[in-house]
């Protein structure tokens, strides 16, 4: 083992997958040689360990990290696109380009996630109903595949591998830089209108008839009410301030951009850590509550409207020893009645957390293996060491599989096999093309493993 490489013990974002790795941390100038050798156990490249489950882990195998600088970061301001190197992290670019009129087309709930990471992983945000994943953005990316040769990829040069490396969670080589569109701002803030509803069919029948005409919407639904309050929520929408729009005292500096961590999570946690159906209840409680019926107009910063957490560093250490799962999937539209079910299977359960968002995506992309498609989308964090979480999953993903939906992979921690098939219909022909790219399967991952990607 060259001495570039430490062994180090890789987690998911939720703590509840683990494997040893042979890790390093290359520079572009290297990494065609590391890739070229990679062992039977296969190479993988790791961003900042945001997927929840193992998709970021190679068990036995090689992790490359991918340095980066400031240097990576090219933008185009007249076009409105930006070229980034992969392992840019969306925290870094938004200080680039946030100070000079721009946004990311897409942001997940944090920006420690990194522009590779986001191209595999094709990440969603809370604009997917009008403006799709972050694939929908992107105009080409450089892919190394495993015998070291470069392709250049589009829509228009190498489609098939373009849309199998979109998605396709870092299986088809490795991404070496991006070009991607970006949204013109003139405010370092957003306008945010709110709602209180006090129960799940308020809140579905608001984000159905009001959604499409906002850029951005994202609810949290209270997944421990149950009778007379049963599901309810608040709901977040909201687009870009403009100038005009902030206190004439913030205007000289609209584009004025620094996001902070307030506090941190201490490395010890009792073993049951903090969240608890107890503290979970008393939160929603609060939550609810401080919240206003209605609010239109609110001014926030881009932090606290789209990374609320990341001001809490290392917030998933709150769980515990035995961590969490973040379980999310995606349920066409018309089938609401088995999203209520689902609903209500997990009030029942008693395991639910706080930290629970409904979205509605809109039109998916060409991706085979990108996790969006038009319906609802509700994501909740369950507790990894609960006696009863096994069954709780099992009966959720036959709701969600009968009603025609998937779960989404850079979130998944105890999917099988047969579940993915039924989720993603068009995984052959996904396989087929990751096939040809990388023959010799060097690329892998604890993920693919579990899921029989590979075979």
């Amino acid at each position: 083992m060259s001495p570039d490489y430490a062994s180090e013990v890789l987690r998911g974002w939720g703590r509840s997958t683990m494997s040893s790795a042979h890790v390093a941390t290359v520079s572009d100038r290297d990494l065609i040689d590391h890739v070229k050798v990679a062992d039977e156990r296969g190479v993988l490249v790791r961003g900042l360990g945001r997927s929840y489950g193992d998709a970021a882990q190679n068990g036995g195998g090689r992790v490359l990290r991918l340095a980066s600088s400031s240097s990576d970061v090219r933008l185009d301001e007249s076009a409105g696109t930006v070229t980034a190197g992969a392992g840019v992290s969306l925290d870094d670019l938004l200080r680039v380009i946030v100070p000079r009129g721009f946004f990311v087309p897409v942001t997940p709930g944090t920006r420690f996630v990194t522009v590779g990471g986001a191209v595999a992983a094709d990440i969603h945000g809370k604009n997917h109903h009008l403006e799709g994943s972050f694939g929908n953005h992107v105009r080409r990316f450089s892919l190394v595949l495993a015998d070291g040769s470069v392709l250049e990829c589009s829509r228009k040069q190498n489609p098939d591998a373009f849309w199998t490396t979109i998605g396709g969670m870092g299986l088809t080589g490795v991404i070496r830089d991006a070009t991607f569109g970006l949204i013109g701002i003139e405010t370092s803030r957003c306008r945010v209108d709110t709602v209180r509803c006090d129960d799940f069919d308020e809140l579905i029948e608001h984000m159905s008839t009001g959604d499409d005409d906002v850029r951005y919407s994202v609810a949290w639904v209270d997944l421990l009410s149950s009778g007379s309050h049963f599901g309810r929520g608040v709901l977040w929408r909201g687009d870009h301030a403009r100038r005009d729009d902030l206190p004439v005292a913030d205007r000289a500096n609209a584009l004025e951009y620094g996001p902070r961590q307030v506090l941190s999570v201490p490395p010890v946690i009792p073993g049951s850590g903090v969240v608890n159906a107890l503290s979970s209840a008393v939160f929603n409680e609060a939550w609810f509550r401080k919240e206003p019926r209605r609010r239109e107009g609110s001014i926030k910063s881009i932090p606290a409207y789209f990374h609320p957490l990341d001001a809490v560093g290392s917030w998933n250490r709150l769980h515990g020893r035995h961590g969490f799962v973040q379980y999310q999937f995606v349920v066409p539209f018309g089938r609401e009645s088995e999203l209520r079910r689902i609903v209500e299977v997990i009030v029942a359960s008693r395991l639910a957390t706080p930290l629970v968002v409904l979205k509605r995506f809109g039109a998916g992309n060409d991706a085979p293996l990108s996790f969006p498609m038009p319906g609802w989308t509700l994501t909740v964090d369950l507790p990894a060491g609960a006696d009863t979480l096994a069954s709780l999953t099992r009966t959720l993903d036959e709701i969600v599989l009968e009603a025609g939906g998937r779960h989404y992979l850079a979130k998944d921690a105890l999917l099988g096999p047969a579940a993915l098939r039924a989720g993603y219909p068009r995984l052959a022909e996904w396989q087929n093309v990751r096939r040809r790219l990388d023959p010799q399967q060097t690329f892998r991952s604890d993920l693919a493993r579990r899921l029989g990607l590979l075979e």
